[in-house]
């Protein structure tokens, strides 16, 4: 068993690695990407025996593979994001790593540097025994999860260019270390509603942008309640609709000429995200008695599979956390065909991510290296 401290080191090692998101980041990010993290993992899987390859998804952001052969024909392979969300809101240095009261501090601790930092240990140590994996290891470091999903499809490119034949594949996330099935998939969309400006002496002379949009908020909210009536298909139960920004006019006495209004539409199984997209664009339309035009921000289908394979099962018993469904969304729907299994597993609580303050349990990380030491059949 790798030492708890060890473990923590490594993580804090990570965390003082900013890496925020290009669009979340603000004066306190530092660096924004995942740039200088990638060099980083870049090396230490180097350092570590791995074949590396890097893939360049966006200007600057570039996926990290590393590749550890083993001593069976199977393949199994790590998702773990590097990206975080925004830290203004956080307090005190949100890129300390502090280690204390048995946690480890710090933006992306727990989602998602926890499991790679646990993944990084393990590989030293089985570096520093000469000591091979039992299957074929694929570690990837991916980039661009917290808002345009773009790293996990463009690594399962990768993998289905190389023909590699992945058996399972986990993907980092926090679970308390429990395998999840399934989650929710989205539509995030922004509709702009269209007015005409005039005095708000004379409101008769122009076109209320803020009033038409307050019909459209209505509709939508419509929209969700009628989904909670729904009997829901699948263990991920019904979706949801819920209107996340409003914005729009220029001043106290002026007639809005614009409006925005964006929303999270939550996807089920059996539901496409393109066909939600269309039919709340219908909506809006209908319900909106000005023009407006619609954006798609970001749609990914939901992700759901069996709940007790033979993997999904052995998770829960080394773990000791039943199998079950996320709240939130992951890299895993990028996956769905390209591995026989896959779960989402990682330290920690997502309730402790993206926070004011963010931290993880050393003994998750204790944990969770267990689960791999096992998985992996790692024989120091």
């Amino acid at each position: 068993m790798i030492p708890g401290d060890r473990l923590a080191s490594w993580l804090s090692r990570v965390v003082q690695i900013p890496s925020v998101s290009p669009d979340q980041a603000g004066p306190r990010a530092g660096t924004a990407g995942e740039g200088r993290l990638s060099r980083e993992v870049a090396g230490w899987f180097h350092d570590f025996g791995g074949e590396v390859h890097l893939q360049e998804v966006l200007p600057g952001r570039e996926n990290v593979c590393g590749l550890w052969r083993g001593r069976s024909t199977q393949w199994v392979a790590v998702d773990a994001h590097m990206d975080t969300v925004g830290v203004e809101s956080m307090i005190g240095d949100p890129f300390s790593g502090r280690v204390g009261d048995g946690r480890v501090y710090g933006r992306g601790a727990v989602d998602t540097k926890a499991s790679l930092a646990v993944a990084l240990a393990l590989l030293e140590s089985m570096h520093q025994a000469a000591c091979r994996p039992g299957p074929n290891l694929l570690i990837a470091a991916t980039v661009d999860e917290e808002v345009g999903a773009r790293g996990a499809p463009a690594f399962a490119e990768w993998v289905r260019g190389r023909g590699l034949p992945l058996d399972q594949l986990m993907v980092a996330e926090p679970t308390g270390c429990g395998p999840v099935y399934g989650h929710k998939g989205l539509s995030r969309l922004e509709f702009q509603v269209k007015g005409a400006p005039a005095h708000s002496s004379q409101p008769e002379l122009g076109r209320n942008a803020v009033v038409a949009a307050a019909h459209l908020v209505l509709a939508l909210d419509e929209e969700h309640q009628r989904l909670q009536r729904m009997a829901p298909e699948t263990a991920l139960g019904t979706g949801t609709l819920t209107v996340s920004i409003i914005r729009g006019g220029e001043g106290l006495n002026v007639v809005p000429e614009a409006c925005t209004i964006a929303l999270d539409r939550r996807v089920v199984a059996g539901e496409n995200p393109s066909d939600v997209s269309a039919a709340l664009c219908e909506l809006a339309e209908r319900s909106c008695p000005l023009p407006l035009s619609m954006q798609v921000h970001h749609e990914i289908p939901a992700f759901l599979q069996p709940p007790d394979t033979p993997w999904t099962r052995q998770l829960a018993a080394w773990s000791g956390q039943e199998s079950g469904i996320a709240s939130y969304a992951s890299n895993a729907w990028a996956y769905q065909g390209l591995a026989k299994e896959c779960v989402v597993l990682g330290p920690g609580s997502i309730e402790q991510a993206h926070g004011v303050e963010e931290w993880v349990a050393i003994a998750e990380l204790e944990r969770l290296a267990d689960i791999y030491l096992r998985w992996w059949e790692v024989r120091f």
